[in-house]
C-alpha cells in the first residue's frame, strides 16, 4: 500500500539532525526511510511547495528538489478540490478549523484510498467526521 506522505513527517527526516531528534522522531524518519525503501511513498505538489519554502540557500533549494523528483506525485484534479471544500464544510459544521491545504491532502487521501502519515493532530481530529485513514507505525 502506497502512503501519502505530509510535510511533518518530511520536515522531520529532512530539517534536523539526527543527533537532536526525539527517541519518536527517530523512529517516524527510520519508518520513512522503510517507506522510501518499499517505494511506498507519495507525493503532491502542495507538500513538495511547501517543502521547498523558505530555503534561502539555491543550493539546498536544488539539492532537496532533486532529491523530491524520486517520488510519485499525484495529480490534483477538480474533484479533489471539490471534496476538499465538502470535508471543509463538514468539519466546519463540527466547529473544527483546517487549512485548505490539510483538506486537499484528506480530500486525495480520500479518492485514492492513501492513508496519510502525519504528526500534524489535526488530521486525527478531521477523521473524527470524514473519511480518511490516519497512518500508524506499525509497532516492532
Amino acid at each position: 500500500m502506497k502512503v501519502l506522505i505530509d510535510t511533518s513527517i518530511w520536515s522531520v527526516a529532512l530539517r534536523k539532525k539526527d543527533n537532536k531528534l526525539s527517541s519518536k522522531d527517530k523512529r517516524l524518519k527510520e519508518h520513512l526511510i522503510e517507506l522510501i525503501q518499499d517505494t511506498r511513498v507519495i507525493i503532491i505538489g502542495p507538500i513538495r511547495q511547501e517543502l521547498l519554502s523558505g530555503i534561502s540557500n539555491e543550493d539546498s533549494y536544488n539539492n532537496l528538489k532533486e532529491h523530491l523528483e524520486a517520488f510519485e506525485d499525484i495529480s490534483i484534479l477538480s474533484s479533489d478540490y471539490e471534496k476538499a471544500a465538502y470535508f471543509f464544510n463538514i468539519c466546519m459544521k463540527k466547529g473544527i478549523q483546517g487549512s485548505h491545504t490539510d483538506f486537499l491532502i484528506c480530500a486525495i487521501a480520500n479518492n485514492h484510498q492513501l492513508p496519510v502519515f502525519t504528526t500534524d493532530k489535526d488530521f486525527f481530529n478531521y477523521n473524527k467526521y470524514i473519511d480518511i485513514e490516519v497512518y500508524q507505525v506499525p509497532e516492532k
